[in-house]
């Protein structure tokens, strides 16, 4: 498994926030269910696949976001047909993964207009997640508040949060941050993680660091993101000691983790060569400078630093110069690049970088690099995002092979 996965972000960027001021939460379900829409509803249905007839065909048949999902599984039950609670979160997985949150959000809406359906914690965060994405922050906040003790829960908690580091909400975020960092709930990594992001984000760096203090003060086990947030934050103010102090403590904590060993000695390897110190004021990469093997490992390095610092401008910036350059390019070249914008969500950017590679003269193609990135990925819980770079290699014609290698 390559190294530099590890070295990813978990850095959240915000999607772009859909609002509709002509629903609210508070509106009642009817909305969804007037006679005008069931008519549309069913006429789009007509075009389902001759042979294919099931609840999950119906619903991704719905093309306009304006048409009602709710209508649908209305009718699919009418007709004598039965759901459950897992085909429904599955499809909503899906129409998630597809952007499509409107009608995810009617499949969590359905959830809980029907008593027979018992919510579960991750149910009330996912939709505390689409309601953001659909209806705004405001709304979300709203329904939160709403919800019976019992279900604010660490998840609910975290999905908040999650929105209002996103959206980059300054002090809504710490506000909240305060008020259930005290609380009697049980937080993972994951919380601190929502903080450190936004930090990161907008600049104030310095307060990663009052961040990891809270973690250990509660005795949080920080994760391989936790640890690369608090590194990049020390990278981004050069504070060298500082990481230097990080890979000690990491060392301490990767006897069972083979990745954060590997992910320890890359970080040396790049203090070692005293680069790192430079890093901000020269990251460009000279078109007729003769280039090191070591200095193409710097380069990586600072690829990765700044797609941990979510700077993609940097990335194209680096990138675009070193294939000016006359050195010959290695797969560890383009699996970094290839992993940095993946980490951001960039897929226009990798199905170019997977071309150029395709096309270079100087360096073949390599299936099986590819296939450990794509297995670092979901080793790392990032699942979606490497059925993402799975399918691209599918359309790229350059199917992975079934074993991690």
């Amino acid at each position: 498994m390559t190294a530099r996965s590890f070295f990813l972000s978990l850095r959240r960027t915000s999607n772009t926030i859909i609002k509709n001021n002509a629903c609210s939460e508070a509106a009642p379900h009817s909305r969804f269910l007037s006679s005008r829409s069931l008519r549309s509803d069913v006429l789009e249905e007509s075009s389902t696949p001759e042979g294919k007839d099931d609840l999950k065909t119906r619903i991704f048949t719905l093309r306009l976001p304006k048409r009602s999902v709710i209508n649908v599984i209305q009718k699919w039950v009418s007709e004598g047909n039965q759901t459950s609670m897992l085909e429904l979160r599955q499809i909503q997985k899906e129409l998630r993964k597809s952007q499509r949150y409107k009608h995810a959000l009617e499949i969590s809406e359905w959830m809980v207009s029907h008593d027979e359906f018992v919510l579960s914690d991750s149910d009330y965060a996912i939709r505390i997640d689409l309601m953001t994405k659909v209806f705004g922050i405001d709304a979300a906040e709203r329904y939160f508040e709403g919800l019976p003790l019992s279900a604010k829960t660490s998840e609910t908690c975290t999905a908040l949060l999650h929105s209002y580091a996103g959206a980059k909400l300054m002090e809504k975020a710490e506000q909240f941050y305060e008020r259930i960092k005290d609380s009697n709930l049980s937080f993972s990594a994951l919380m601190y993680n929502e903080m450190m992001t936004l930090y990161m984000s907008v600049g104030q760096v310095e307060k990663v660091a009052l961040v990891v203090e809270e973690l250990k003060r509660k005795h949080v086990v920080p994760d391989i993101f936790t640890y690369n947030l608090w590194i990049s934050s020390c990278a981004s103010t050069l504070n060298i000691d500082e990481v230097r102090k990080i890979l000690d403590e990491m060392s301490i904590d990767s006897g069972s983790n083979g990745g954060l060993s590997n992910y320890i000695n890359l970080v040396k390897i790049y203090i070692e060569a005293s680069h790192l110190v430079n890093a901000e004021s020269s990251p460009l990469v000279e078109a007729d400078k003769s280039i090191t093997q070591r200095e193409w490992i710097t380069y990586d390095f600072l690829i990765i630093l700044y797609a941990g610092l979510g700077n993609k401008d940097k990335i194209d910036q680096i990138w675009k110069s070193l294939r000016m350059t006359k050195q010959k390019m290695t797969s560890r070249n383009y699996i970094c690049i290839l992993s940095s914008y993946l980490m951001l969500g960039h897929m226009k950017e990798i199905e170019e970088v997977i071309d150029q590679w395709k096309q270079s003269t100087t360096s073949e193609f390599d299936i099986s690099a590819c296939n450990r990135l794509l297995y670092a990925f979901k080793d790392v819980g990032l699942i979606e995002k490497a059925n993402d770079f799975h399918m691209l290699l599918l359309q790229k014609n350059c199917s992975p092979t079934n074993e991690q290698g």
